[in-house]
C-alpha cells in the first residue's frame, strides 16, 4: 500500500465518483463526526458523486439516502441500493432479489441465527438487525465484548455450511444468501442511476474502506484507498493507497486530496 500523498494529482482530478465504507471509514468509534459530513458536502459541491457501500441495513440506508449529502446508498454488502430523488420526493429501490426470494432467505436465516448463538457463546445479534432485509448480523465487537479471531472463524464457517456468503467487517460478520456483493451492486448502482459503465469509468472513481468485507472493492479499483486502519486486518486483496490517518479522519484526509486537485 503506497501513501495516499502518492496519488497522482491527475488521477485525483479524474475523478467523478467518490464512494466509501461508512463504519471505522466516515464514522469513529461508532459515531459519525460533523467533519465528515462536511466533507462528503464539500465533495458534492465540486460536482464529484458521493455512493456510501455499506453493510448496515436498509432502514439506515433510508435514513442515509434522505438525509446525508449523498446521491445514493448501497446497503446491505450489496443486497440494494437506494436513491432519494429530492425533485419527485421519491425513495428509487433496486434490490438484488424478489420479494419472495428474500422471505425465503429469512427463514433459512432465522434456523442460521439460533445455530450460530448456541455454538459460538458471546457472540450477539447486531443491534441493527431488526431494519435489515436480507442478511443477518452477527455482531462480534460492537455491543458484546470482542470475540477472538478464532470465534469470528468460527461464525464465518458456520455460514458457509449452511451455503451463506459471509463477509467481516469491523464489527459484523454479515451472512446472506446469493452471489452479490458491495461490487456487483455498485455496478448495477452506477448503470441505472447514473449511466456509467462501470469498467469503462474506472479511473473516474474512488474507493475508501478499512476491513475485509470491502476486498472485492479493493480488488477491482485501483483507485481503491484505505484509511490507515485497514493495517487491522491481514487481507489478501490489500487497496493500493493507504491514508495517514485512521477512521473518519483518513476519510477527511481523502476528502482534501480529491478537492485540492481540483
Amino acid at each position: 500500500m503506497r501513501p495516499l500523498a502518492d496519488f497522482p494529482l491527475a488521477a485525483r482530478r479524474a475523478l467523478r465518483f467518490v464512494l466509501a465504507d461508512i463504519d471505522d471509514t466516515v464514522t469513529e468509534d461508532g459515531r459519525l463526526p460533523s467533519a465528515s459530513l462536511a466533507a462528503m458536502e464539500r465533495l458534492s459541491a465540486a460536482g464529484l458523486h458521493v455512493v456510501p457501500v455499506t453493510g448496515r441495513p436498509a432502514g439506515w440506508c433510508d435514513h442515509i439516502a434522505r438525509m446525508w449529502p449523498v446521491d445514493a446508498v448501497v446497503g446491505e454488502n450489496g443486497a440494494f441500493y437506494f436513491a432519494y430523488d429530492r425533485t419527485r420526493r421519491q425513495m428509487l429501490q433496486s434490490f438484488a432479489k424478489t420479494p419472495a426470494e428474500r422471505e425465503t432467505d429469512r427463514q433459512r436465516l432465522k434456523r442460521l441465527r439460533e445455530r450460530i448463538l448456541g455454538a459460538v457463546p458471546g457472540a450477539g445479534i447486531a443491534s441493527d438487525q431488526d431494519y435489515r432485509i436480507a442478511d443477518l448480523a452477527i455482531d462480534f465487537c460492537e455491543d458484546v465484548a470482542p470475540l477472538s479471531k478464532e470465534d469470528i472463524g468460527r461464525i464465518v464457517a458456520i455460514f458457509e455450511d449452511e451455503g451463506a456468503t459471509a463477509k467481516v467487517s469491523s464489527i459484523h460478520v454479515n451472512g446472506w444468501f446469493g452471489s452479490y456483493d458491495k461490487l456487483s451492486m455498485t455496478r448495477r448502482c452506477l448503470a441505472e442511476r447514473f449511466g456509467i459503465d462501470m469498467e469503462a469509468a474506472r479511473a473516474e472513481i474512488v474507493f475508501a474502506g478499512d476491513s475485509p468485507n470491502d476486498q472485492p472493492m479493493f480488488a477491482y479499483f485501483e483507485n481503491a484507498i484505505g484509511v490507515a486502519n485497514v493495517r487491522d486486518f491481514d487481507l489478501a486483496t490489500p487497496p493500493n493507497w493507504i491514508t495517514r490517518q485512521r477512521s473518519a479522519a483518513g476519510f477527511q484526509e481523502l476528502a482534501d486530496a480529491i478537492l485540492e486537485a481540483r
